[in-house]
């Protein structure tokens, strides 16, 4: 079963939320949102659900047009960031409500509350009420009462987010695997890079309200098509700097130049931006083909495997990100080696120019 949408809009009163989308999700494994707050993700679920109607384009699920079609009339779960539960239900009848409304055997809702309780360590609380639990296990609730319903499209909008650590990683693990059979579609949203490359499956990059690419997660991260997927898709964030090529060579200002090779022999002299993730910017050179540059360090994170350093480089701030302990003073004049070799070259209008 697939879910498309097609020229969506969303506007809310004139303020435009979601600008003209259209992407087509997969139903073999996850598709991800990835933004920050305010992004637009929950919008597009919503739209997605039924919840919210485009102001205009359509919303096509399994080759029909439900763009008007409400939610009640849908096979759709959703599973929001803030727990949501029936305050009068224990447990055992919140995760087994939609099983009551859809008329399924006694015998076939208790084996399939039971197992999902136990995979979400909801068994000894099965016979408790809400406000008996704590927030992690009441967001496990809900979550248990999205996956037992076997819904054809199923939205977790950062469903992971008030659940402990452990947990977390737990579930990141396990919800892929969940789904394998369904034969569902799955959109997840999170505003976490690293959970995207964990999950796996395709991912939508967001940025004020546009899907800037929809891809393998594997292929956007590795290859983003324009700077602004590439910094949706750094944690820490991707360090970004206008460059100048004259010839064969790059500029970085007067802070350091480096030779144009490869593809990049062939582009036009003129003005680019690079951007290279944190972890091939080091205190320390390991590559003899390394461009180093010299930075003022305004803030040092130290942690027992690995150091990040935010530096001032030209007026841009950029981030080392390195294993070890690298101590600097705030304020200091420091050295950093940029792996260029890793570096993504863009255009005046931001899109990807060369390998």
């Amino acid at each position: 079963m697939t879910l498309a949408l097609k020229n969506v809009v969303k506007r809310v009163g004139a303020d435009l939320h979601i600008y003209d989308t259209s992407v087509e999700l997969q139903n073999d494994g996850f598709n991800i949102l990835l933004g920050t707050t305010l992004a637009g993700k929950t919008t597009l679920m919503q739209l997605m659900a039924g919840l919210e109607k485009p102001t205009s384009g359509e919303v096509w699920f399994d080759g029909k047009d439900v763009t008007g079609v409400p939610v009640q009339k849908r096979n759709v779960s959703f599973v929001h960031q803030q727990f949501i539960n029936y305050p009068n239900f224990n447990v055992f009848e919140n995760i087994a409500s939609p099983l009551r409304v859809a008329g399924t055997a006694r015998t076939e809702l208790t084996e399939r509350v039971e197992r999902i309780a136990g995979l979400l360590k909801l068994t000894p609380m099965l016979g408790r009420r809400p406000n008996e639990l704590s927030g992690g296990q009441q967001q496990r609730t809900a979550l248990a009462r999205a996956l037992v319903k076997d819904a054809d499209l199923v939205l977790l909008d950062e469903p992971l987010a008030n659940l402990d650590y452990k947990l977390r990683e737990e579930l990141r693990d396990e919800l892929p695997k969940l789904f394998e059979d369904r034969g569902c579609t799955v959109v997840y949203a999170t505003t976490e890079p690293t959970e995207a490359l964990l999950l796996g499956g395709h991912t939508a990059t967001l940025h004020e309200g546009r899907i800037t690419q929809f891809g393998e997660t594997k292929d956007v991260y590795r290859q983003p098509t324009d700077l602004r997927s590439a910094k949706v898709f750094s944690d820490p964030p991707i360090n970004s700097a206008e460059v100048t090529k004259k010839g064969d060579v790059f500029h970085l200002n007067d802070h350091a130049s480096w030779p144009a090779e490869g593809t990049k022999r062939n582009l036009k002299d003129g003005t680019y931006w690079i951007a290279i993730r944190p972890h091939f910017v080091t205190p320390v050179n390991g590559n003899t083909h390394a461009v180093k540059v010299s930075g003022r360090v305004l803030v040092t994170e130290l942690s027992g495997s690995e150091s990040v350093i935010h530096f001032d480089l030209g007026g841009h701030i950029w981030i080392s990100q390195s294993h070890g302990i690298h101590a600097f003073n705030v304020g200091d004049s420091a050295e950093f080696y940029i792996d260029i070799a890793h570096g993504l070259l863009f255009g005046s209008e931001n899109e990807r120019v060369a390998a």
